[in-house]
């Protein structure tokens, strides 16, 4: 499936919200009630082929995602609430800055997620790495995600089952507070803007 197709996605989300094991709509809560930190120092590389570490975005809050590019749904909704979560900030949302780490870095190459990001937010960057290096930032930041096997019919090889969950971060990578699956953009944006007075 095109990436093209996916405005159009977007606008079908309702059919699809998938059962990609989804930690945060089952009301778990990854770091206030665990004694295990969430987040840290990462180093990956963005969609314009840059190093890129948490230091680099300087005193702003980032919001971060863990997808990837060929997510038919749950993915590309998430990310639209980001963006109409920003916008509705309007000047404040200078403060915040929207990040999306793959977790299938295999295909979300350098180019992938180069064609992927502008479909949402104008300052969203995205993440990728070596298997590794994606490997230790999802587990830094409770981040499950799994291979499974495409359903017959599909023309991918697999698809990737994952946590949804989008993280607010203080500078340095600490964490601030999340959102669950599902969260509405004017929630977000109320949210976003508490923590932003």
């Amino acid at each position: 499936m095109s990436r093209l197709l996916i405005p159009g996605i977007v606008a079908l989300l309702g059919i699809g919200a998938v059962i990609a094991i989804i930690l945060g709509s089952q009301g778990e809560q990854p770091a206030q009630t665990s004694s295990v930190p969430i987040g840290g120092p990462f180093e990956l590389t963005n969609h314009l082929g840059e190093r890129t570490t948490e230091q680099d975005f300087g005193d702003k809050l980032l919001l971060i995602y863990f997808g990837f590019t060929f997510c038919p749904d749950i993915c590309p909704a998430e990310l639209q609430i980001v963006s109409a979560a920003l916008d509705q900030l309007g000047e404040k949302a200078e403060a915040i800055q929207p990040i999306f780490i793959t977790v299938d870095p295999e295909r979300d190459t350098v180019e992938a997620m180069a064609d992927y990001v502008p479909f949402f937010h104008p300052r969203l960057v995205g993440l990728t790495g070596s298997v590794e290096e994606i490997e230790k930032v999802a587990n830094a930041y409770g981040i499950y995600h799994v291979k499974e096997p495409s359903k017959d019919g599909s023309a991918l090889e697999y698809t990737v089952n994952h946590s949804s969950i989008v993280y607010l971060m203080k500078p340095g990578g600490h964490y601030l507070d999340h959102f669950t699956h599902g969260v509405k953009s004017d929630a977000m944006a109320k949210r976003l803007s508490e923590h932003l007075s």
